[in-house]
């Protein structure tokens, strides 16, 4: 008996220590794999999350630089586009004319000199970067500047390049304040695009595909220097916010936004490569000077009955581009439940602070919409679904001559 409860007395705290010490062991081992599953779950997947988004803004800068980029991040421009007395007026994004339907996503440095000699007026470079795309049209020569992989700009209308500014040499290294080529007798377009921010307001940007770089524009003025943003905003006629312009106004559900006119293929589509591809184009949106107007911008309004044909564009159909007679429906409230909703048009003008009429071409502050001029005729939209939209026009016609929809109503969708 003693034996025996000596030998139990010994086992059993020999035991209960093995025990204690497999608990521990176990409850250690355990302890790491699910801390190490934490730190996975708490610190990978963040870091996995911004990659991605990294690696596919990168991929959109290789794609608009033709993979000719480096690195990533933003930059500052210390240097104009044009001198600071050159030009009169900087038109900010999002104005609608003509061809341009939708929203136009770059900015114009109107020259002072407006009807001026070809080559007038110097352009320079903004920000030390690399020319990695040039193309050379009839009348306009087309830059796009990248300062990396993430961050360009990008000039158009330009009417000759310096020598040695071909696409032969591409990539071609430029400094801040280099001079790059000469404009004259039109506008310079300039635009900024930065992929790691893209627009939020295009609620289906595969649509725009086809300008691949329409989705990251983005606006300048924050990268300017402290001395030139003073200088543009001063020439900026807009003064609601953001005074850079605003091209993404889609709300889904609503009528408000771009739209493409049905099996088209949005915006410039593969399918679509004609020179009149607008023709499908269709916006309602704020005017980007007075946004309490809303413009309806067609790329089609001839080929409905009531105008004469217009061949200008080739195709026997135009653009055009109306205010919505004031006191219309808000377009970013009307939706499906609100059925069929008619606005009447009106020729587009502007007002100065004196109430005389604007000549478009001289810079003035806060330009005030005038529409309550004699009706052109009525547009007519009911959204059938979520995207989906019926339109038709009736050039001519006032809201009380339109009873509903006829043969020549077309669908839209985005």
């Amino acid at each position: 008996m003693l034996i025996n409860k000596n030998a139990r007395g010994f086992a059993h705290p020999f035991m209960l220590l093995i025990a204690v010490v497999v608990i521990a062991v176990v409850g250690f081992a355990g302890y790491r794999v699910v801390h190490k599953h934490k730190s996975t779950v708490n610190n990978s997947s963040p870091a996995q999350t911004s990659t991605s988004n990294d690696d596919k803004a990168i991929a959109a800068g290789r794609q608009l630089s033709s993979n000719q980029c480096h690195g990533t991040g933003e930059t500052s421009f210390t240097h104009l586009p044009m001198n600071a007395d050159d030009f009169s007026i900087l038109i900010p994004y999002g104005v609608t004319t003509g061809g341009h339907v939708t929203p136009v996503d770059h900015q114009y440095f109107s020259p002072t000199i407006f009807n001026s000699a070809k080559d007038k007026y110097p352009v320079y470079a903004m920000a030390d970067a690399k020319i990695t795309s040039i193309e050379v049209h009839p009348t306009r020569i087309r830059l796009v500047f990248s300062v990396s992989c993430t961050f360009f700009y990008y000039y158009d209308l330009l009417t000759s390049v310096q020598p040695g500014i071909d696409d032969k040499h591409l990539p071609i290294d430029v400094k801040a304040g280099q001079l790059i080529g000469h404009i004259g007798g039109q506008t310079l377009d300039f635009a900024v695009w930065n992929t790691k921010k893209s627009l939020s307001g295009f609620v289906n940007p595969s649509s725009y595909d086809g300008e691949a770089w329409k989705i990251y524009t983005a606006d300048p003025f924050p990268y300017y220097s402290a001395d030139l943003r003073t200088i543009v905003e001063s020439k900026d006629p807009r003064v609601a916010p953001p005074i850079a312009g605003k091209i993404d106004y889609d709300i889904d559900g609503k009528l408000i936004g771009n739209w493409f006119l049905q099996g088209s293929g949005g915006y410039h589509s593969q399918s679509n490569q004609t020179q009149f591809y607008w023709a499908g184009h269709l916006s309602i949106a704020p005017d980007l000077y007075d946004p309490s107007a809303t413009v309806v911008s067609v790329g089609n309004y001839t080929d409905y009955p009531g105008t004469n044909p217009d061949t200008s564009t080739g195709d026997g159909s135009a653009a055009r581009q109306y205010f919505a007679y004031a006191g219309s429906p808000d377009p970013a409230k009307i939706s499906q439940s609100s059925g069929l909703v008619k606005f009447e048009l009106v020729q587009r003008q502007w007002l100065d602070s004196s109430g005389n009429l604007w000549d478009n071409m001289h810079y003035i502050k806060a330009p005030k919409a005038k529409n309550n001029g004699a009706v052109m005729g009525t547009a007519l939209f009911q959204l059938t679904g979520k995207r989906t939209l019926k339109v038709e026009m009736f050039p001519g016609k006032i809201a009380a001559q339109v009873n509903g929809f006829d043969s020549n109503a077309k669908i839209y969708t985005r």
